[in-house]
């Protein structure tokens, strides 16, 4: 299977961390397998009864036991070609739990749909979890079946999930599974299906818009962009806001002091004006009194009789 360049920019495949350590992890578990300790297999492998029997790890284990080069070549090199991408998607951490998380939903199905002294080992669970994340990711991804047949990732996850489904059936059917873990595959499948599409977890167009390539910019120089006018309600509000706010400011202002204005300027009068009007208020004191004067009046009959006396 060969994965070319696709509508989605698809770059050959960089090796991350979690990528990387399984790689190594797997690789290492059968080299010694196959050089020291022969009994690999029995000893990680998971049965049914390893709950009765107090070694429940063997349900993660037993992903890193295969058995044969060529059941290991096969996983590692899906692993190799479609895991760094979905790492980089999710996160190296949570691609970790991603896949352990697959393999234990292979465990759970082989305990449930298949004998239970039959064992389980290799990685092709895990396997088909990160198989069913890349193709929700990236559907129209072109990949060739048998290195001959193109066909889109969609098509090829759905035909691998459709032969494992009826040979696993065929196989529960006959008791055997010709070294298959067909429903495993299958738990593998439903356990990233649940994890995908759970509410809670990062939903794949989340995942999309993370990694979406930047867009192409134009050659054209930048226009500026007009800002948005308020709506006539929101508009509104800041008018009466504003109101508010004045009138508040106008009842908490202190009252200006009230300055009188100033008194006239008194005419400035002649030597026979002033006769004239000494002569009036003369005439006002013998019919109505010295009380009758006002401020002015007074002020002139001192002025004159000041000038008499000095004169």
């Amino acid at each position: 299977m060969a994965f070319p360049a696709s509508s989605d920019q698809y770059e050959p495949p960089r090796l991350t961390p979690a990528v990387l350590w399984l790689l190594v992890c797997n690789v290492a578990v059968y080299f010694v397998q196959v050089t020291v300790h022969k009994g690999m297999p029995a000893l990680l492998g998971f049965q049914y009864g390893d709950f009765r029997d107090g070694a429940p790890w063997t349900a993660l284990t037993y992903m890193f036991v295969h058995g044969g080069f060529w059941h290991l070549a096969l996983n590692m090199y899906m692993l190799w070609a479609l895991g760094p991408r979905v790492e980089r998607t999710m996160g190296t951490r949570a691609f970790t739990f991603f896949y352990a998380f697959c393999g234990l939903g292979g465990a759970l199905f082989h305990a449930l749909f298949v004998s239970h002294d039959a064992l389980l080992i290799g990685a092709s669970a895990a396997i088909f979890g990160v198989l069913v994340a890349y193709a929700m990711r990236w559907p129209d991804d072109e990949v060739y079946l048998f290195l001959v047949v193109p066909m889109r990732m969609k098509w090829f996850a759905l035909f691998m999930i459709a032969l494992n489904l009826g040979l696993g059936a065929l196989s529960a059917k006959s008791g055997e599974g010709g070294g298959v873990a067909y429903m495993a595959h299958l738990g593998g499948v439903a356990f990233a299906l649940l994890y995908l599409l759970r509410p809670s977890a990062p939903s794949v167009d989340r995942l999309r818009q993370r990694v979406a390539a930047a867009p192409d910019l134009s050659d054209d120089p930048p226009r500026p962009v007009p800002r948005s006018l308020p709506r006539p309600r929101e508009r509104q509000s800041e008018v009466d806001e504003v109101v508010e706010q004045s009138k508040a400011l106008t009842l908490n202002k202190p009252p200006r002091p009230v300055v009188p204005p100033p008194p006239p300027p008194r005419p400035t009068l002649t030597a026979a004006s002033r006769q004239e009007a000494l002569n009036l208020v003369l005439d006002k004191i013998s019919e109505h009194g010295l009380d009758s004067l006002t401020q002015d009046e007074r002020r002139l009959l001192e002025e004159m009789s000041r000038k008499l006396r000095n004169g």
